[in-house]
């Protein structure tokens, strides 16, 4: 009657370490990360088939084409650090130079220059322990600011004043279109001439981050419109949901 038993154990002993394993090595989620420039909604737009779904630009919404609906995002305006949390609403076809489509309240509120919208796009994890904390944090700190003396307040106001004022007054940045990084410099250079042959043009650059990274980019442009006829163009040669970078 023993080795039933020792059987039974030593299986359910090897079953259980096999679920671990198979636990453990479940790949944890990649969140989604891009940089690049907002399509500003309008129903024109819609009208001329660019887009293929409405929206309302009087709420805080946005479209994209790959993320799920009703994933949650943090939209930030790289240039003066103002950022919006907001849910994709749906899915839709819009040109590939644009990262996501947004309202016009979105780019209010951030207060996008409307002749280069660039954001960077950031999926937030769930996590409502998270969400709580921040929540408990945002109420003591009020507490404290209700306190404190209105001349503290007020001084508080205008540093903050002159830091956006000192923040506006930065030179213009330049955007570069990221094609990708390589390990090989050999690997690197050889679609960097095959990309110039095929554009006609040497606007693909190759630069060494160290001795392990080869960086293949096109640029710097100084506008979106500058960069534009650069981007459609590696679409059509089958590059896909490029990042674009300001420096």
């Amino acid at each position: 009657m023993r080795l039933p038993i020792i059987f039974f154990i030593l299986t359910f002993f090897l079953n259980s370490c096999a679920e671990y394993n198979i636990q453990k090595n479940v790949p944890e989620k990649k969140y989604y990360n891009s940089t690049g420039f907002a399509l500003i909604y309008d129903l024109k737009y819609f009208n001329q088939k660019i887009i293929n779904k409405k929206i309302n630009n009087e709420e805080s919404h946005l479209i994209h084409r790959s993320l799920k609906k009703n994933t949650l995002v943090k939209i930030t305006n790289p240039i003066n650090l103002k950022s919006i949390e907001a849910k994709v609403i749906k899915n839709a076809d819009y040109p590939k130079i644009f990262s996501v489509v947004i309202s016009k309240k979105i780019s209010t509120f951030l207060n996008l220059d409307i002749n280069n919208p660039f954001i960077e796009i950031l999926e937030i994890k769930k996590n409502k322990t998270f969400i709580a904390k921040e929540g408990a944090i945002f109420d003591e700190e009020k507490n404290v600011a209700e306190k404190a003396p209105v001349s503290e307040v007020l001084v508080d106001d205008i540093a903050k004043e002159k830091k956006l004022n000192t923040i506006k007054k930065k030179k213009k940045y330049n955007f570069i279109i990221l094609i990708s990084d390589f390990y090989y410099e050999e690997s690197a250079t050889k679609l960097q001439n095959e990309l110039n042959i095929k554009m006609e043009k040497k606007t693909i650059l190759l630069k060494k981050i160290n001795n392990k990274k080869y960086r293949l980019y096109a640029g710097p442009f100084k506008n979106f419109n500058a960069l534009k006829k650069t981007y459609i163009s590696l679409n059509q040669l089958g590059f896909d949901d490029l990042n674009v970078y300001k420096e």
